[in-house]
């Protein structure tokens, strides 16, 4: 019976350490969720000011070309599809989701498809799924790795063959929704159509005097764009990240209530074994009383 009891506080302090650090992860993964939501309301008011700069450049443009490289007579349209998981686990189905959305639309292209992956597990989803990527990048740990991340992302893309006037440009990733749940979404960032221009152009000044574009219009329009860009992979991979952690808190918190079941059954296991031990040993000392005769006396 002491091996049996043995073994159950052996398992009970098992349970007890492996839910200290499911509470933890639950911890930090609540702490980014926030630090992440408030990068996203922070980039709002620059996303504003981009896009009163890129209304200004397209009024003046008026119908020219919106910054993109012409494209070479018979190039084929290429779409570049940047997809964001993570490079961590206990997130769900974090990953197949957004993987699976993304998968089944560009399956469904006939034009050629550059995949790019932010996160192993991601990665190794769309290479399985017959879309190996064409580059990776590992997930950034807090808000200050985000802005890196996005401009590293650029470059490679850039090098990587830049994109044509009539080439897309596609994100996808999960967003979060009410409470843990995540829905995934695909933004197409290029090319810049005529509904983009209206919808820029239509912008407001904030004041009465009107603005004029500095220099030469096409490469501050050229410039505006970049940061557009920055400004939307910026708020994907942060969305991502919201995303991931409220999943990771979701499963951590699942993970919790399950622990705290198995303990509550394990101390009633413990505490009966622990009952039974005592009474066997009381029955013991009451059988030995009365062999020698301590009933009679």
């Amino acid at each position: 019976m002491s091996d049996t009891t043995s073994a159950l506080r052996a398992k009970i302090a098992e349970a007890k350490e492996l839910r200290s650090v499911v509470r933890t992860m639950k911890a930090v993964a609540s702490a980014s969720i926030g630090q992440y939501r408030r990068a996203e309301r922070a980039l709002d008011d620059y996303e504003r000011l981009v896009e009163l700069g890129l209304g200004a450049c397209v009024r003046a443009a008026g119908a020219a070309p919106l910054g993109a490289e012409p494209a070479r007579p018979g190039a084929a349209l290429v779409v570049r599809a940047v997809v964001f998981g993570s490079d961590q686990g206990l997130v769900g189905r974090f990953n197949e989701v957004v993987a699976d959305s993304a998968v089944r639309e560009l399956r469904a292209r006939r034009e050629k498809i550059e995949t790019w992956a932010v996160g192993t597990r991601v990665l190794d989803l769309l290479t399985d799924a017959g879309l190996p990527p064409k580059g990776g990048f590992a997930v950034p740990s807090s808000v200050a790795g985000i802005a890196p991340l996005v401009g590293d992302m650029l470059l490679r893309i850039d090098d990587a063959g830049g994109f044509a006037e009539r080439d897309e440009l596609r994100l996808y990733y999960n967003r979060s929704a009410s409470g843990a749940s995540y829905a995934p979404v695909c933004l197409r960032l290029l090319p810049l159509d005529e509904g983009w221009r209206r919808r820029v152009a239509a912008r407001r000044w904030p004041s009465k005097a009107p603005p004029e574009v500095a220099g030469d219009g096409t490469s501050t329009l050229r410039a505006l764009i970049r940061e557009h860009l920055f400004v939307s992979l910026f708020r994907a991979c942060a969305e991502s990240l919201t995303s991931e952690n409220a999943s990771r808190l979701a499963a951590m918190t699942r993970a919790d209530k399950n622990i705290a079941d198995i303990l509550k059954r394990l101390d009633r296991t413990f505490h009966r074994l622990r009952q039974g031990a005592i009474d066997e040993e009381l029955f013991d000392v009451v059988a030995a009383f009365e062999a020698l005769g301590g009933g009679r006396r």
